[in-house]
């Protein structure tokens, strides 16, 4: 995808550690931010799947780093699909730096989509993995404070 989703944001001082640089597990809540915008932009948010009886977990998390993000930092998150399955699909995330595109980091979730009652797997409901498919190209959530 040319233009795939982005999350913008800032890199917060608490989320730095010791050597001045963003603590290593802070990206899983920058997956999980960026991954549950881009839901969002698909117009099918959290409380919509829960309300459907649905929900996705996150089954595998895996990230790679590039070089450091720092305090104050704006990051760009692209988030695109990467594997779509009966009962589960992966979501990549590159993130990289908003002033010169530098790599800081890749990660990919797995998810497998679940029923609320039981809690148990079930396919992936028909417009939600065309939605997937089609993703949400051009569409930026910004929340750098930037304007």
């Amino acid at each position: 995808m040319a233009n795939p989703f982005c999350f913008r944001f800032r890199v917060r001082y608490n989320e730095c550690d010791a050597q001045h640089v963003v603590f290593n597990a802070r990206y899983g809540d920058y997956v999980d931010i960026a991954m549950t915008e881009f839901m969002r932009a698909l117009g099918r948010d959290y409380s919509q799947l829960l309300a459907a009886g649905l929900d996705n977990q996150v089954v595998k998390l895996t990230t790679e780093w590039q070089s450091p993000a720092r305090f104050d930092d704006v990051l760009d998150v692209f988030v695109s699909l990467t594997h779509m399955g009966n009962t589960s699909f992966s979501l990549q995330a590159d993130i990289r730096h908003a002033d010169d595109g530098r790599a800081i980091a890749y990660s990919e979730a797995v998810y497998v989509m679940m029923t609320t009652e039981p809690f148990e797997k079930t396919t992936v409901p028909d417009d939600l993995r065309e939605l997937l498919q089609a993703g949400a190209p051009g569409v930026v959530i910004d929340q750098s404070g930037r304007g």
